[in-house]
């Protein structure tokens, strides 16, 4: 059947043809920015309470109400990207994001500050499942979506060590408030290379707001946030962790079941259960786990155990972004279409974990050159296959309208998977300190050591938590060829629905 606008058609074919990579970039653009602001204003920190004179106490609330707004509002975000289109989502995202870091820049209160950071959380939830669900669509051949994917895998898996380095240079030489000043600088890279390079996707139909669907995964994940936030400031037997928990769970299997019964579900079930799709977002959800036994307690050994300054300890995570970059483009993006995600996340999930059990080696005076880095060019590594491979396969073969759920499904697990492993392994190196001290009035070396010892535990469990991502990789997943991918590529583009899997 001929188009009723052939000239148009065309016309919009050969623009995203022809700007596909540019629009990689600016999707990247807004991805690093959203996943650095994760990491750069925690080394803003004690500048931040130093200045607005808030106390240690409440210092957690900066990260703990981007995280909340964020990770509950993920879902909701990558639905109205189908709604509105993620292009316009996209650029709102952004514009909100930027209004947000800029309110937050000139805060000059404690809560003003938590507010601009809640803001940021929000309109993030916006731009960070536009921003995938845009890279989905705009590339569909195997091959070039493998490049695609490893780039874009790369920036979210190094964007959290690139916000420690950048936070490091602008709170050491220009102030703490750039931190979140320097949203702006890139949302406005990224607003105009929106408008100039992004084509409008087709306009799909456009579902109804699942409302149900909304209030109770959006209450289900503000619990379960903000009660793995809450055990780490006052442990898992506070009353207040424990109800947040239950509830968060109990809302989430509500969430499910209504899920399943509407007409209009705010996440289809199709979408995550497809094996290969459901393996890959187990996997990402444990590496955000597994990746914060690196950053958060790598970073305090660095810090506090060997005296690195602020941005010294910037410039010794650098390495680890590098081999996830090469990684992830070189190894991943090459590799997917033809050997498929079941070996790559595999692979990749075992050598992190090696990387990880590297860090074993850490002592009160090691050598960074001789026991840090090649642990973290081992851990890039491994990380890069991961992220590439289980981010491409996690938004394969989804219905265009689905995309942008999709993507938001991606995000949450990253976001669910941080929380949980920050308030984990914060305790068990809390426990492990403390009995490593026992009673008694411990003298400093005894505290350093202390100290060491919960790094340690901390660094095992991560490693153990990086072998059930290659176990997720290697039971779950299934292999794709080449041919199986264009298959389930075309028939989401071409038919808006989602191909049976062949399992």
């Amino acid at each position: 059947m001929t188009s009723l606008n052939p000239p148009e058609s065309r016309r919009n074919r050969s623009e995203r043809t022809e700007h596909r990579w540019l629009v990689l970039a600016v999707i990247g653009l807004a991805q690093l920015m959203v996943v650095l602001d994760a990491t750069i204003v925690n080394i803003a920190l004690p500048s931040a309470q130093h200045d607005l004179g808030f106390s240690t106490d409440n210092r957690q609330w900066i990260v703990t109400a981007y995280s909340l707004a964020f990770g509950s509002l993920l879902l909701l975000g990558g639905r109205l990207g189908d709604l509105f289109g993620r292009k316009t989502t996209f650029i709102v995202g952004l514009i909100g994001f930027a209004g947000a870091s800029a309110l937050g820049g000139v805060s000059g209160s404690f809560g003003m500050l938590v507010a601009a950071r809640a803001l940021q959380g929000a309109f993030g939830a916006i731009l960070a499942p536009s921003a995938l669900g845009m890279l989905t669509t705009t590339f569909r051949d195997p091959k070039e979506r493998g490049r695609a994917f490893g780039i874009f895998g790369s920036i979210a898996g190094s964007g959290a060590a690139i916000g420690l380095l950048l936070g490091g240079v602008l709170t050491q030489y220009a102030s703490w408030r750039w931190c979140l000043y320097v949203n702006i600088v890139f949302a406005i890279i990224g607003i105009i290379g929106a408008l100039v390079f992004m084509v409008r996707p087709p306009r799909a139909e456009r579902p109804r707001i699942d409302i149900a669907g909304v209030l109770t995964i959006t209450a289900g994940l503000v619990g379960i946030v903000y009660g793995f936030s809450n055990a780490e400031t006052n442990g898992w037997s506070d009353v207040w962790t424990i109800v947040t928990l239950a509830a968060g769970v109990v809302l989430i299997v509500a969430f499910v079941i209504i899920e399943t019964r509407v007409a209009h579900p705010l996440l289809p079930m199709r979408v995550v259960l497809d094996r290969d799709r459901g393996g890959s977002l187990i996997a990402i959800g444990l590496v955000a786990i597994g990746m914060f036994g690196i950053f958060l307690f790598l970073t305090y050994y660095l810090e506090e155990t060997l005296g690195f300054s602020a941005l010294t300890t910037g410039l010794a995570f650098l390495p680890m972004p590098l081999s996830i970059m090469v990684s992830a483009t070189q190894i991943g993006g090459r590799l997917l279409p033809r050997i498929g995600p079941k070996i790559l996340i595999t692979v990749g999930g075992f050598t992190a974990a090696a990387g990880l059990l590297l860090l074993l080696r850490t002592q009160l005076n090691s050598s960074y050159a001789g026991v840090v880095l090649p642990a973290l060019i081992v851990i890039g590594l491994g990380m890069g296959m991961v992220f590439s491979s289980a981010m491409n396969t996690a938004t394969t073969g989804v219905a265009r309208q689905d995309a942008g759920v999709a993507s938001a499904t991606v995000n949450t697990m990253q976001q669910i998977g941080g929380s949980i492993g920050t308030a984990l392994l914060s305790t068990i190196f809390a426990d492990t300190v403390k009995n490593s001290l026992g009673s008694g009035a411990p003298t400093k070396l005894a505290v350093a050591q202390a100290t060491l010892d919960g790094y340690h535990v901390a660094f095992a469990i991560s490693a153990g938590v990086l072998v059930l991502v290659a176990l997720a990789g290697a039971l779950v997943v299934n292999r794709h060829s080449v041919r199986q991918e264009r298959l389930r590529s075309a028939g989401a583009t071409t038919t808006g629905a989602v191909p049976a899997a062949a399992h």
